[in-house]
């Protein structure tokens, strides 16, 4: 098993920055692709960032194209999603997960963290 923990959420004005973190434990040699998920009021989950276990290999959401940024550091086991230049519409629930293939595909990914709020205000 693998367990995820998000940090770093929180309420942040439009045009700030956040840095997201996801802290993996357990079977982490069976984890090849990390990603990130967000879901809004009333809208499906959906993918905002990946990649893979070495970093050279990262996927983005045309959508936050060009404004976040997803890393690893593999010493400490942790995925970090940076955000700039934020947007109200970025306003959601934010979610780690982790899996054996980089896809943006939600079901391909295997396990999930409980999720950490990002708000931004206009």
């Amino acid at each position: 098993q693998v367990q995820l923990v998000e940090s770093g959420g929180g309420l942040v004005q439009a045009g700030g920055s956040l840095i997201l973190s996801c802290a993996a434990s357990g079977r982490t040699d069976s984890i090849y692709a990390m990603g990130w998920f967000r879901q809004a009021p009333g809208k499906e989950r959906e993918f905002v960032a990946g990649t893979n276990w070495s970093g050279a290999r990262t996927y983005y959401a045309d959508s936050v194209k060009g404004r976040f940024t997803i890393s690893r550091n593999n010493a400490k086991n942790t995925v970090y999603l940076q955000m700039l230049s934020l947007k109200p519409e970025d306003t959601a629930v934010y979610y780690c997960a982790a899996g054996r293939i980089v896809t943006t595909t939600r079901n391909d990914y295997r396990y999930w963290g409980q999720g950490t709020q990002v708000t931004v205000s206009s």
